[in-house]
């Protein structure tokens, strides 16, 4: 037999070698005071301002006037805490508002911060009115500063012009300015916001409407429905302090009835449980408190029921603003709302 030498061993496969992911470095927070104040921390301190707003309508029902302002003592103080921290992260990068308005929870938020300011500027306006008239006119100011910069990211970004009820807190503002104006004796501005604030009202609640018939609004969208009642509810107030009496008592009688949908619908409304967009129901209520009682002013029927709403909207207002700013003093609020950092 012929000598086969013997086959070498293959050699066996090399395992390729594992490659390791890289390690993720967090994004260094830049260093300063209030970077990533949450514009989320706004809606329910403007619902605090309004029930201020709203306890100050109620006095002529015989409410102790201490109530009244130290109601308002505080909701000032708040305001001028967050304004003042905000104001200081826009100080670091302006640029940042531009950021915040991309999305949802910012646009609303910043959207109701103007808004307070002209709330603010209400509540100082017996206490002291020339200060008053320089918070509004720099609310005023604020708000076209706010169109300015919103309009263009609206139209620019994919999804984000579309009608949402923010639209009402954004473009429709103004109506709370009118609120001020009135009570500063500015009737004239006053009725000159009325009439263009209750037309663009109406038009996004055309808008709204149509919409929702078409689509069906995710469950984590759906508290930021009742911002649809403020714009009743603000324009019904403006209108009693104008000495209009039948528009302010048919507004009423449309804000209870959008009330008692809400209140039948409550369930639907809050399906995804708490979160930070829950701050829409804070200005609402109160709103629709104080027109109650300015209504009742002339139609005393309307007294009870103002004082049981203000009673209510008072323990869901507190508690509501009480569990949003925990989370932002907690440090969890700004990444929850996805807030842009200076």
């Amino acid at each position: 037999m012929p000598f086969t030498p013997p086959r070498a061993p293959l050699p066996r496969p090399m395992m390729p070698r594992p490659v390791l992911p890289r390690p993720v470095m967090a994004r260094p927070r830049p260093p300063g005071l209030w970077r990533s104040v949450p514009p989320a921390i706004f809606p329910p301190l403007l619902g605090a301002l309004g029930l201020a707003l709203a306890w100050q309508a109620a006095l002529p029902l015989g409410l102790a006037p201490a109530v009244p302002g130290l109601m308002a003592g505080m909701a000032i103080a708040a305001w001028g805490f967050a304004m003042l921290a905000y104001g200081s992260k826009l100080l670091h990068r302006p640029a940042v508002l531009a950021e915040e308005l991309r999305i949802l929870p910012g646009r609303a938020g910043i959207a109701a911060a103007v808004v307070g300011i002209y709330a603010a500027a209400h509540l100082l306006s017996p206490f002291a009115p020339a200060l008053a008239r320089v918070v509004l006119a720099t609310g005023m100011a604020a708000q076209l500063v706010l169109w300015v910069v919103a309009i263009p990211v609206m139209t620019r970004l994919p999804g984000q012009g579309r009608v949402t009820p923010v639209w009402q807190l954004t473009f429709v503002g103004p109506i709370v300015a009118a609120q001020a104006a009135a009570g500063l004796g500015w009737t004239a501005l006053a009725q000159g916001l009325w009439w263009p604030m209750a037309a663009t009202a109406g038009l996004v609640w055309l808008l709204s409407l149509r919409q929702a018939l078409a689509e069906r609004v995710p469950a984590p969208l759906r508290p930021l429905l009742m911002i649809h009642l403020a714009p009743v509810a603000m324009l019904g107030h403006v209108a009693a302090a104008l000495g209009w009496p039948r528009v302010a008592l048919g507004l009423a009688f449309v804000a209870a009835a959008v009330l008692g949908l809400a209140v039948l619908r409550g369930r639907w409304l809050t399906e995804a449980g708490f979160s930070p967009l829950w701050g829409a129901f804070t200005f609402p209520l109160a709103a629709t408190a104080g027109l109650w009682s300015a209504v009742a002013g002339f139609a005393p029927g309307w007294a009870l029921p103002a004082l049981i709403l203000l009673v209510m909207a008072s323990l869901v207002v507190l508690w509501i603003l009480f569990r949003i700013w925990r989370a932002w003093a907690a440090g969890g609020l700004a990444a929850k709302t996805n807030a842009a950092v200076a």
